[in-house]
């Protein structure tokens, strides 16, 4: 948010502010995934451009320069997109891959744009709440049809909460759509609550909290990595 890494603070934007992390000084960008990226091996980088998202200007020049700085990341980035001319022009840029979020309540010709995308950059799917209320069209929810193959289960009201991710919820959308790629976001405290969200069915997990207050250890996260890699080979 205004060309800094901000703490979310349960969806409610008008209280974010810089970031304070234990990995580094500051909230510039560059810096922030430099240090997780010391902390971590990690390969993806997820990425929301709130002022773009709240349609008040767009931080694309930063993000631009995330993806010359870290070219082996993949960036997954939620700038707001609602229609099919805004993703066109995000995948012609060949920035990151583009997180679709039901709450900016993208034109149904989008989702299926995205479902059939064959693009080495594939884009996702987030699939936004507020608590158990979803921001965005019903029949979104309803149909996992209209879902791309991965799909982020973003729980706006415990983001940056540290009081646990919403283990009933990804459970359910899982056991609806078993043969989808989930990944959890939002309140995830500990290397417990990435074990409980692997045995509710998500594929993987958005993490930063946990990440900046040193409460998840990197040998936790290679532990979470090699049992999921065992998963996945049986």
């Amino acid at each position: 948010m205004q060309g800094q890494v901000v703490r979310a603070d349960r969806g409610e934007r008008h209280r974010y502010r810089p970031i304070e992390s234990e990995l580094c000084a500051g909230s510039n960008a560059l810096d922030i995934a430099c240090a997780l990226l010391d902390f971590y091996p990690f390969h993806t980088l997820y990425v929301a451009d709130i002022d773009a998202i709240q349609k008040n200007g767009s931080n694309a020049a930063l993000i631009e320069k995330l993806h010359q700085h870290f070219p082996q990341l993949e960036l997954w980035v939620d700038s707001g997109i609602t229609d099919v001319a805004g993703f066109m022009a995000w995948q012609r840029r060949r920035v990151g891959h583009a997180v679709i979020g039901s709450e900016s309540f993208p034109e149904s010709a989008l989702l299926s744009a995205v479902c059939s995308s064959r693009d080495a950059l594939f884009p996702l799917l987030s699939l936004d709440f507020k608590g158990k209320r979803f921001h965005g069209e019903q029949s979104v929810l309803s149909d996992p049809g209209l879902w791309p193959e991965h799909v982020i289960v973003m729980m706006l009201a415990r983001v940056g909460s540290l009081q646990g991710p919403d283990f009933d919820q990804l459970s359910e959308l899982s056991r609806r759509a078993s043969h989808k790629k989930l990944y959890s976001a939002g309140g995830i405290r500990s290397a417990r609550d990435l074990a409980r969200l692997a045995c509710a069915g998500a594929h993987g997990a958005l993490l930063a909290s946990a990440l900046h207050q040193h409460l998840i250890s990197a040998s936790d996260l290679a532990a979470s990595a090699s049992e999921a890699d065992q998963t996945n080979a049986q």
